[in-house]
């Protein structure tokens, strides 16, 4: 699996944007820097649906975002964790986050004004 630049847009925003452009990526980005999940708990952490994380996963993975380990027990156990370059995105994340406390702290105190 690679990324093939000419699928990339011109545009770096644009990249970022194709790349992690689904609420559940962010959820499924955001649990996984914390650490190696398991299939089953990234399903229960996001609430997102097995058929929707199973696709997500997939793009992440060709997008070389996270990497995929399987082993061979019964039952089969699948776990996932970012790469080097799907940590890269925790300060895009991190600002992110705050510019959302932000936003609400702004909304809270103008609702205060009126």
């Amino acid at each position: 699996m690679s990324v093939d630049l000419k699928d990339l847009p011109k545009c770096p925003i644009a990249v970022v944007l194709k790349l992690i452009s689904s609420k559940w990526k962010f959820f499924i980005l955001r649990d996984l820097l914390a650490g190696t999940k398991r299939f089953c708990e990234l399903k229960k952490s996001t609430g997102c649906s097995q058929k929707i994380l199973t696709a997500k996963l997939r793009e992440m993975e060709n997008d070389e975002l996270i990497e995929r380990k399987v082993f061979a027990e019964v039952p089969p156990r699948v776990e996932y964790t970012l790469t080097d370059v799907g940590y890269s995105i925790a300060p895009v994340l991190d600002a992110m986050a705050q510019w959302g406390t932000d936003y609400k702290e702004y909304c809270r105190i103008k609702s205060k004004l009126k």
